[in-house]
């Protein structure tokens, strides 16, 4: 144990000094009582020593449901007793263990009822780490040991999200970073909650928006989740750090990704997360596919169904070609006929066999194209988005970049398509401003 910084009185504002002499009235020596020497002690310990720093090792550490903090400061030899109030202790970003080495500040008192000098802790840090890191490794070993990052819990994320849910501040660059990947690449409902993402009360409101998603009723609630904030510092992504945030996220019934930060940032956000996303850009990468890769693949489906229908009944006529011939070979002439006749049930037996193949594959041919249909861009057009194209080649137009002054556009709809020509461009800052 070990004072550091001490800051001690200069003797201007000593108390006064202790009685001497004797009492006139008994002859006896002046003396103290023991609450008057003790409240003495209190006041020369008190005023002697301003705001100091102690460091040691923790011992007979308590808390209370008072939230109070009782523990004890020791060295190899020597030990001093210490209480941390309750509005000190709220601050910890730790929960301090016995044998843990820390490096406390405050200022000395005497406990008058016992007569022992202790030190009231206004801030306790863990040596050798900063207290938001040890508060970091102690949550995640915590929740690890409770099962909250098993892999085996996570959920994949829906292939064709038709709402998102996203948890990040209204004005953050995460949101602008979204909408303009996610739009770019799918077109899905987009539904914010908007908190607060650092600072006091961030955790909370976070936790009260994932809640939020999840009391909604089924067609009002999101198929996927994004929680998430821009880069920063420790202290600035704490709120992803805190246990509420943690919990919410995996009592989720809405998978949930997890978009803090940079690529090389983690939180324990990321850890309970069904999907962790190195940054917002990202995020919005992962959960939806591109369009036109999908349309790209509807295309090749509808040329092969055709096809694949074909080869199972043309497969269907081989096998049966096959087995004629292979009677007709084995067996000798007098049983010609028997096998002929046992080739002609076996026929009449194959036609329903087939028919009933062949129903199924219409029927599978069916229920594909009638997801196709409800995966259909048409669809997508009909709620209200539209797709624009150059007439010279085309091209589907993503950006103003794309398109010259006089191109002509053909602007597809749900109900038709309107033909234009491009007189001029404006290009848009991040708010959405002309430039």
């Amino acid at each position: 144990m070990a004072f550091r910084r001490g800051l001690f009185d200069t003797g201007l504002n000593r108390p006064p000094p202790p009685p001497s002499g004797n009492d006139p009235k008994t002859g006896r020596p002046k003396a103290w009582t023991v609450t008057s020497l003790t409240k003495h002690i209190k006041d020369c310990i008190e005023r002697g020593f301003g705001t100091i720093w102690v460091e040691g090792e923790l011992s007979n550490f308590k808390g209370y449901a008072s939230g109070h903090l009782y523990f004890t400061l020791k060295d190899e030899s020597a030990q001093l007793s210490a209480v941390m109030w309750r509005s000190a202790a709220e601050r910890l970003k730790f929960m301090p263990q016995d044998g843990q080495k820390v490096l406390v500040s405050g200022r000395l008192s005497v406990y008058e009822p016992r007569g022992q000098y202790q030190m009231i802790v206004e801030r306790m840090e863990p040596l050798g780490v900063g207290d938001l890191a040890a508060a970091f490794e102690q949550l995640k070993k915590k929740l690890s040991a409770e099962g909250l990052f098993e892999p085996t819990r996570k959920r994949p994320l829906p292939p064709f999200p038709r709402r998102i849910g996203i948890v990040t501040s209204r004005t953050g660059a995460a949101i602008q970073d979204l909408l303009k990947v996610i739009f770019a690449r799918w077109p899905a409902d987009l539904i914010l909650a908007p908190v607060r993402v650092q600072g006091e009360g961030a955790a909370h409101e976070i936790v009260a928006a994932i809640s939020l998603f999840n009391r909604l009723a089924v067609p009002e609630r999101p198929d996927v989740l994004i929680v998430g904030r821009g880069g920063g510092s420790m202290e600035d992504l704490w709120a992803f750090n805190e246990e509420p945030v943690a919990r919410a996220i995996y009592d989720s019934q809405i998978p949930v990704i997890s978009a803090v930060g940079h690529e090389i940032d983690f939180t324990i956000a990321d850890f309970v997360a069904d999907v962790r996303a190195a940054t917002p850009s990202h995020a919005g990468e992962m959960v939806v596919p591109k369009l036109d890769d999908i349309i790209e693949r509807l295309d090749a489906l509808r040329a092969a169904l055709p096809v694949a229908l074909l080869r199972r009944v043309e497969l269907a006529r081989e096998r049966l070609n096959s087995l004629e011939q292979s009677y007709a070979l084995r067996h000798p002439e007098q049983r010609v006929a028997m096998m002929r006749q046992r080739l002609d049930d076996l026929s009449s037996r194959l036609q329903p066999a087939g028919q009933r193949c062949l129903q199924a594959a219409r029927e599978q041919a069916a229920n594909l194209a009638g997801r196709l249909d409800s995966l259909s861009p048409l669809k997508v057009l009909v709620r209200g988005y539209s797709v624009t194209l150059r007439e010279s080649d085309q091209k589907v137009v993503r950006s103003i970049e794309d398109v010259r002054k006089g191109d002509r556009l053909r602007t597809r709809l749900g109900d038709g398509s309107i033909i234009s020509e491009v007189r001029e461009t404006k290009k848009q800052d991040r708010s959405g401003k002309a430039e």
